[in-house]
């Protein structure tokens, strides 16, 4: 059963990840730099990243007893969508409104990066222990 809705959880947040990314893509592209989602970037951010962030490693804890490589897989394929998210917001972050605003990209996609090495890592033990 844990390992059932261990599942379901991790693809849930694999769905948010694709929705969100879509979302990004189509508002790089589009004129207005708005996507197909109503929200402002911190609150699509806090709706779909956030739980696509927390669901794979729930989904790790509750089946932590439970062998299983697809959910090994699918919790590798989390963290993965979500450095390569990290990885196009610095690339095309513009250098204009960076400086303009003083942020500094790099420490605040770090986070992201950091969570999506975890998630590899426990999706490879998750892997590991399913040998």
């Amino acid at each position: 059963m844990a390992l059932a809705v261990s599942l379901i959880i991790t693809g849930i947040a694999i769905v948010l990840l694709v929705v969100y990314g879509m979302d990004v893509i189509v508002g790089y592209s589009s004129e207005t730099g708005e996507g197909f989602i109503p929200f402002d970037h911190k609150t699509r951010g806090m709706g779909l990243g956030i739980p696509a962030l927390v669901l794979p490693i729930i989904a790790f804890i509750i089946s932590r007893k439970d062998s299983s490589k697809a959910l090994g897989g699918m919790i590798i394929t989390a963290g993965i969508l979500i450095i390569l998210g990290g990885a196009v917001v610095i690339g095309n972050a513009d250098p204009e409104k960076v400086s303009e605003t003083g942020r500094n990209m790099i420490s605040e996609t770090a986070p992201l990066l950091v969570v999506g090495l975890i998630q590899i890592g426990l999706g490879i033990i998750k892997i590991k222990k399913s040998g």
